[in-house]
Parts: structure tokens; sequence; C-alpha cells
């Protein structure tokens, strides 16, 4: 009896300090399962990042590199000249200046306005405010090749054709898809906020400055970068509406240039390279309030 006592209480003795933890089973599962989702994110992500990695490495190299079998990544030489004669071909300052006139004025026009009408459809109670906003949301499901038309039609009679005004002026009705993510995360606001703001005798308009904008700030970034990219990005618009050659943006540009030089593939990787490289940058340093907009605009049931 003494030594079954012994050795009971020798296996019943206290786990020495410093000891680590035997893991069970669960964390076991979940580290494995974290590894896993870890190494498929990482693959996906180097999968989808071939295309730009071959469009840099495509854009350093000699003309007669290009297509080599197998193919070379690494550039033999390093022919930086490239991105000068890409960019000194055409008028590349001009190009980018008025790209970035658009795409700054859209990106300041649609976050004002679709602010103000998302804060009015999901924080103000007035008349046939439901029905509006179905209508609204509706017009999502129009496919733009159906307005292209008539909309073209209205700003000839206005004669905004051969201008930027109906690349930018639209802007200013906001949209519908930015108004219904806007008015999701308005939803998630408490109302109490606005009826303490009330009691205190503070505006409609001074509870939206005061309190709804300081709360909206991830949900108008996300606005303003989803529109920036857009007409970065745009080439049907600006193909259809200028005819001057010196309000072209860098989309007309370089399609122009590859219309004239079409076997120069590194020039026009380099040129390629330079447009999508302000995109690149802003998504770098506004990625962590673009993630926290979207995710704070998810749909209330």
């Amino acid at each position: 009896m003494t030594r079954v006592t012994n050795s009971s209480t020798s296996s019943l003795s206290p786990r020495p300090a410093g000891s680590p933890l035997p893991w069970s089973r669960k964390q076991v599962r979940h580290f494995f399962g974290q590894l896993l989702t870890h190494i498929v994110l990482i693959a996906l992500g180097a999968v989808f990042a071939i295309p730009f990695l071959w469009l840099v490495s495509t854009s350093l190299k000699p003309d007669a590199q290009i297509f080599k079998l197998p193919p070379e990544w690494i550039p033999k030489p390093f022919t930086w000249s490239n991105y000068t004669q890409a960019m000194n071909f055409i008028p590349f300052g001009k190009y980018f200046l008025n790209t970035f006139y658009i795409a700054i004025f859209n990106v300041a026009a649609m976050v004002v306005s679709c602010t103000l009408t998302a804060y009015g459809f999901a924080r103000i109670q007035w008349p046939g405010r439901d029905i509006l906003f179905i209508v609204l949301v509706s017009t999502l499901m129009i496919p733009y090749p159906v307005t292209l038309i008539p909309q073209f039609l209205i700003f000839r009679e206005v004669d905004w054709i051969g201008t930027f005004k109906p690349l930018t002026i639209p802007a200013l009705t906001g949209s519908a898809f930015y108004i219904f993510l806007l008015r999701q995360f308005y939803m998630t606001i408490p109302q109490e906020l606005s009826d303490a703001a009330r009691i205190d005798g503070c505006s409609e308009f001074g509870i939206f400055r005061r309190i709804m904008f300081p709360l909206t700030k991830p949900a108008m970034a996300t606005v303003g970068l989803f529109t920036f990219m857009a007409n970065w990005n745009d080439f049907l618009g600006p193909l259809i509406y200028l005819s001057n050659k010196d309000q072209y943006t860098l989309a007309i540009g370089i399609y122009g240039y590859f219309t004239a030089h079409s076997a120069r593939w590194s020039l026009f990787m380099a040129a390629a390279t330079v447009m999508i490289m302000p995109v690149i940058v802003l998504f770098f340093f506004t990625q962590r309030t673009f993630i926290q907009g979207i995710t704070l605009t998810g749909i209330k049931g």
C-alpha cells in the first residue's frame, strides 16, 4: 500500500514551473488549419502576382529577349531606357495630368454626393423614402450600353462633346452602388447617437458633420478608392467623348502608342507599368482603411 500511495502521489505532483503545457487536439487542429490556410493564400497570391511580375520584367527587357523560349524572367541586361522612350514618345505628363484631374474631380464629387444622399436614405424619415431607394437600387440592373447612346445624345445637345464635362459632371449626381454601400454603413450606427444630438439642439446637418462624418471615414475612403481606380483606368468614356489629343487620358494615349508601335512590346509594357503604379501606391497606403470600410459596410439584416 505504501508503494502504491507513493507512486500515485508522484503522478499527481504539480508540473515544474516554466514547463510548456501539452497542446490539446483542438489547438493542434486550429494550428494546422491556419497553416494550411496561409499556404493556400500565399500560393494564390503568387499566381495572381505572375501577370504583374511579367509586366515589370518585360518592361525592362530588350526586344530580342521578350519572346525567348523558355521565357527568361530576369532581364539581361536591364534596359531602363525603355521607360524614357515610352514616356517621351507621347506627351505623358499632359496625359497624366488630364487623367489625374478627371479622377480627383470624380472622387471629390462622388464622395460628397453619395454620402449626403445615403445619409438621407438611412437616417432621415420622409414619405416615399423606401420606394425611391428600391427604384435607385434597381437601376444597377440596367446595363451600361443601354444608357450609352441616350447619354451621348444628351451631352451632344448641351454641347459637352469634346470636353471633360461628360467625364466629370455626372459624378455630382452620385452612383447607385456607392449610395447603397454608404447607406448600409449608416444603418449600422446606433440611432441613439442622432437622437441624443437632436435633444441637445443639433441640426440635421450638424449631426452629419459632427457625428456621422468622423464615423463614415472608412466607408468614404472605400468609395474614393473605387472611384479613383475606375476613372484612372477608364478607356471607353474618354474614347467616346474626347476628340482633342491635348485632352487625352493615359488609357487613350497608351492605346494610340500601341497601335502605332505594336511591335515594341517592351515600350508598351513600360508605359503600362508607369500607368498602374499610382493605383498600386494608393492601395498600399490605404489598404487598412479600405479593408475596414469593406468590413463595416456589410449588409444589415
